[in-house]
């Protein structure tokens, strides 16, 4: 982007008419270039940033609620969701949501519409958000990789072999991939990442769906419950309670794409105005990944029953056909080192952003070295970006190694990203950008929704803590095998 600035302001300074000329027809009313995307691709972005690892842990979510809260909490999560999001496309420009100067970015919005200490927690959320899903995916990542390995030890030597392994190496591989990565200074130059991990996640959710329901058609009978696992056979009484807390963290994870909304919608071109389109798409996203959610948890749960692993493509629910078993989990960790990199590159930017601001005559910052890399081109070098990525992907690396409690951290995830970013934010913007009066019967109802959504937050939160507890109980550092 910063080259495509550059290369602007050139062009000004040879010919103002020829940049006018050039302005209406290339360029878009902020002087970029113009945005081409659509409704459709928009909805193609929803699926793709929802659709995720997320989908792995329903099985086990609707297990813990049962059929009546499980596919009820679904419901509940994809309204609000897709209501909240609505607010949150009429706020991508400020003050008219129309005619208004455009919003980059999630902090972007806050700023223009709220202001104040709201744009510093927002970023707090956002970007804390955003790296608690970078340390999850490496989580999943692994298990997915050490999943491999244990599949065909399986197939080998009968299920019930000890097939241990630990998940620490597969760490130490993802992370090395990651670092390579994360030096890409242009996140367009990995369009193509991104692409292969759309098609592998659609492909790992597929199998993981047909594999439940050739499992229930070949007559399996698990026993399953209106209200999910039973208290005094499955679990206690406070052990329902924590886990039912865990499972609707589990779902707010899956629904989680309020994160990157405003950078979908910053893709759409003008006509229709990208509020409309934005929230066409977010329907249809909405709903298709909602079909799709309760088919796999629903089928996941009729599959396995109260027993259903905590992820249903490594927790060997499944052991035959043990290759497909493979493809599945090796599409996984295929697709999350693609999306690693969609959710660690705003914070690079972030950082980066800051860092120049603050010290723009430090020329470890600043300075870039060209570097000519056969078959590749001119490769530019700069020092602190180089240590700086690096830095970032051991760290959450070794965060991953501490605490690699997938349901637990997942759970966690969802439940501390969903109020602020999913809730509070776009609420509290539409209220201010109406101009709404207090104790009016809009914001009475619209704050008693706000904080209906802090109060599930919480609890979920509570329950993935609690899990993470018992789970440290007994684990040890960098030494546990699976």
């Amino acid at each position: 982007m910063g080259r495509e600035m550059e290369k602007e302001s050139l062009y000004v300074e040879q010919d103002p008419e020829v940049v006018f000329e050039a302005g209406t027809e290339h360029l878009d009313d902020d002087g970029r270039p113009k945005r081409t995307g659509t409704w459709l691709t928009a909805s193609a972005h929803i699926i793709t940033a929802v659709i995720g690892s997320g989908v792995l842990s329903l099985a086990w979510a609707i297990a813990q609620l049962g059929w009546i809260a499980g596919p009820t909490v679904l419901m509940a999560f994809s309204f609000i969701t897709y209501f909240t999001s609505t607010m949150l496309a009429d706020s991508y420009r400020a003050p008219d949501p129309v005619t208004g100067k455009r919003n980059y970015s999630y902090m972007d919005v806050v700023r223009a519409n709220l202001g104040g200490r709201k744009v510093q927690l927002c970023g707090l959320a956002q970007y804390g958000n955003l790296i608690g899903i970078t340390i999850g995916y490496i989580i999943t990542a692994s298990i997915s990789m050490a999943a491999v390995r244990k599949s065909n030890c399986f197939h080998k030597e009968g299920h019930h072999a000890k097939c241990a392994t630990s998940n620490n190496p597969y760490m130490i591989i993802f992370a090395c991939i990651q670092i390579v990565l994360s030096q890409i200074p242009d996140f367009d130059k990995l369009s193509w990442l991104s692409i292969v991990a759309a098609i592998m996640s659609f492909t790992y959710s597929t199998i993981g769906l047909a594999l439940s329901m050739a499992k229930v058609a070949g007559g399996a009978h698990a026993r399953t419950s209106l209200t999910g696992v039973t208290i005094g056979v499955d679990v206690s009484g406070s052990e329902k309670v924590w886990r039912s807390f865990q499972a609707i963290g589990d779902i707010a994870f899956a629904y989680a794409y309020s994160t990157v909304l405003i950078e979908i919608q910053d893709t759409l071109k003008s006509s229709p105005p990208e509020n409309k389109a934005m929230k066409r798409a977010s329907l249809i996203g909405v709903s298709t990944t909602t079909v799709f959610y309760i088919l796999c948890g629903c089928l996941g749960y009729a599959a396995f029953g109260n027993n259903a692993p905590g992820n249903f493509l490594t927790g060997f629910g499944f052991y035959e056909p043990f290759w497909l078993i493979d493809i599945a989990n090796v599409c996984i960790a295929i697709h999350l080192i693609g999306a690693y990199q969609v959710f660690c590159q705003p914070t690079f930017s972030f950082v980066e952003k800051k860092c120049q601001q603050h010290w723009p005559e430090n020329t470890l910052i600043t300075r870039e070295y060209a570097l000519n890399i056969p078959r590749y081109g001119v490769y530019h070098v700069n020092f602190f970006r180089l240590v700086w990525r690096t830095a970032y992907v051991i760290v959450t690396a070794v965060v991953a190694m501490i605490l690699p409690f997938f349901n637990d951290f997942v759970g966690l995830i969802g439940a501390a990203s969903f109020w602020p970013l999913t809730v509070y934010f776009p609420i509290e913007m539409y209220i201010a950008r109406s101009k709404m009066k207090k104790f009016s019967f809009t914001w009475t109802w619209l704050k008693i929704l706000s904080w209906a959504c802090l109060v599930v937050s919480l609890v979920a939160a509570a329950g993935s803590i609690q899990g993470m507890v018992n789970s440290l109980r007994s684990y040890k550092p960098f030494k546990t095998q699976q």
